[in-house]
């Protein structure tokens, strides 16, 4: 029994608006999906990923707004890294440097090129030539042959490597490398399968706008979820109880290195209650917050220039469907 890869990272935002220009104008992945954060309705949940939002894709916002900026470090996920075809990587620094974004300088890493750069929010991310079977999302602004192809993986800043390894290890990841500070662990799986692990020493990091809030792993079912929560419990880890996050089930634990791992199933996915043509164009509320949705959208900042979003009360109000 072993999870198969990333389902999704879900980090911290400022700006909405910028948020979503970033991701979708720059990076060229699709808003599939615009919620609220369910623990702070004020506040959207934004999902953007290839044209269904597949796992293994979604990158997922809380954006703030004037939120507090954080400092990516010990505790954290400190790079959110996506696929992209061999050869792309001058293409996507002249994209990048064009737009005014803050790119780092290229490198090569166990065999594969990476172009890190920043966000908005000073959001560390990276682009990895390699291989995935993650189709791009054919209407984005990038041309197919550079397309992003969905995540690579993510690096890890643990306060304690080794019991983080352990957990990897325990998800069914496999350590297959090292190079310096950097300890490679490889799910199997299709697409998404790479947690690099950084030993060296860093501060503490500082929760925030421009960080990681937590790693989702995959599990095809509940059942196979259940098991896991029995399997992790038993681990002593502390596993919260099952949470409907409408698109998928999920359970949380926050490993001993300090960072914050959720195990979610693969569906039933974001056309739960949207076709794959209007993924991303209405606000969404579960049917616990349909009865306040008018004070929720009368919250919520507009969505400047994103279509079908000026005010955030345009969503299928009434429709009780749901949201994540």
């Amino acid at each position: 029994m072993n999870t198969t890869g990333i389902h999704h990272v879900t980090a911290v935002a400022g700006d909405p608006t910028e948020n979503v220009r970033f991701y979708t104008d720059v990076l060229g992945l699709r808003l599939v999906k615009r919620t609220v954060n369910f623990d702070d309705t004020h506040t959207y949940h934004l999902y953007f990923g290839d044209e269904t939002g597949s796992p293994g894709t979604a990158m997922t916002f809380f954006p703030f707004g004037e939120g507090r900026p954080g400092r990516p470090g010990r505790g954290q996920a400190v790079a959110t890294a996506f696929v992209v075809p061999e050869g792309s990587l001058g293409y996507w620094r002249d994209r990048l440097e064009s737009l005014d974004v803050t790119v780092g300088e290229e490198e090569d890493r166990f065999g594969a090129g990476v172009l890190p750069f920043e966000d908005g929010d000073g959001q560390p991310l990276e682009l990895v030539e390699g291989e995935t079977d993650v189709e791009p999302w054919a209407d984005g602004p990038v041309p197919e042959t550079h397309a992003v192809r969905g995540f690579h993986g993510v690096t890890l800043q643990s306060a304690d490597p080794g019991a983080t390894g352990r957990v990897l290890e325990l998800l069914g990841f496999e350590r297959t490398d090292e190079a310096g500070d950097r300890v490679r662990y490889v799910a199997d799986g299709d697409r998404a399968t790479v947690v690099d692990l950084l030993t060296r020493e860093s501060p503490r990091g500082r929760p925030g706008v421009g960080t990681v809030h937590h790693v989702a792993f995959r599990v095809p079912d509940v059942e196979t979820q259940t098991a896991w929560r029995e399997r992790l419990s038993e681990a002593g880890q502390n596993v919260t109880p099952r949470k409907d996050r409408q698109y998928f089930q999920s359970i949380y634990f926050r490993e001993p290195g300090g960072v914050l791992f959720e195990v979610a199933t693969d569906g039933p996915g974001f056309t739960a209650d949207e076709s794959v043509e209007s993924l991303g164009s209405d606000l969404k509320l579960p049917s616990w917050l349909e009865d306040d949705r008018e004070e929720i959208a009368a919250h919520l900042p507009p969505l400047d220039g994103v279509a079908g979003a000026e005010t955030g009360t345009e969503a299928g109000a009434g429709t009780g469907e749901a949201s994540d």
